[in-house]
């Protein structure tokens, strides 16, 4: 196998399995080439990774923290457990803490059925919430011509935000605030509909898990999310460099 100048192959430990894996890659690359399942929410390929929503933090021996597998690069000899009691509590415990921050219902949702947050919750097995709902008062913006923002159902994954800056190059996303007070805005906190720098392209309405961010004229269940192009523009752009 051939590798880039300082690239070394790495040999590690996934789950008991034995695996290979380039030096510039993270624990979550490796696990994924090798059909290893590790939970996600704030990854998705074509774009950075900044280990934003925690789910998949693993345990790596030696370590006495948890790191994110998106973010965290392998290393010769590195063993790491992705399932354990400690893991599952943990990311139980991140989903709802998710679901209780905003007003998450499903049964009314645009992408009710085709939701990432929603997927990842039945899969882990988390069919109720532990913890009280803090119901925020979010506003939703409606402001755009095509498109609907309801911070409602936002996660605060920062898709949008990456995707309009790495990909569309319009920033027009980012993020203000800090805690449970976090928000996702368009230009200087200005209503959608009247951002000076939004394309209109939709590709952060594509690269939302959640119906944060959806089209108007889309009934529940009808919304799913296209995001092929993302590799593929993520590809044309560095070799465009």
């Amino acid at each position: 196998m051939s590798t880039a100048p300082g690239v070394e192959i790495c040999t590690l430990i996934i789950e008991n399995r034995e695996c290979g894996g380039r030096s510039d890659q993270t624990i979550l690359d490796v696990a994924e080439e090798y059909g290893i399942f590790i939970p996600t929410l704030c990854r998705l390929p074509g774009l950075s990774s900044i280990g934003a929503c925690r789910m998949c933090l693993v345990e790596v021996k030696g370590s006495n923290k948890l790191l994110p597998a998106c973010v965290t690069k392998v290393q010769e000899g590195m063993e790491v457990t992705v399932n354990s009691e400690r893991l599952e509590a943990y990311r139980r415990t991140t989903l709802e803490l998710l679901f209780s921050e905003r007003n998450h219902i499903c049964s009314v949702c645009v992408t009710n059925g085709h939701c990432d947050l929603q997927s990842l919750a039945q899969k882990l097995g988390v069919n109720h919430i532990t913890m009280p709902y803090l119901h925020p008062h979010v506003e939703v913006d409606a402001s755009h011509p095509r498109f609907i923002a309801d911070h409602n159902r936002c996660i605060l994954c920062t898709r949008c935000i990456r995707v309009c800056a790495e990909i569309e190059g319009a920033h027009t996303w980012d993020l203000m605030g800090r805690g449970t007070k976090a928000r996702v805005i368009t230009d200087l906190n200005r209503p959608w509909g009247e951002s000076e720098s939004c394309t209109g392209c939709g590709k952060c309405v594509q690269v939302c898990p959640t119906g944060a961010l959806s089209e108007k004229g889309q009934a529940a269940g009808e919304m799913m999310k296209r995001r092929q192009f993302l590799p593929y523009l993520s590809m044309m752009r560095e070799v465009g460099k």
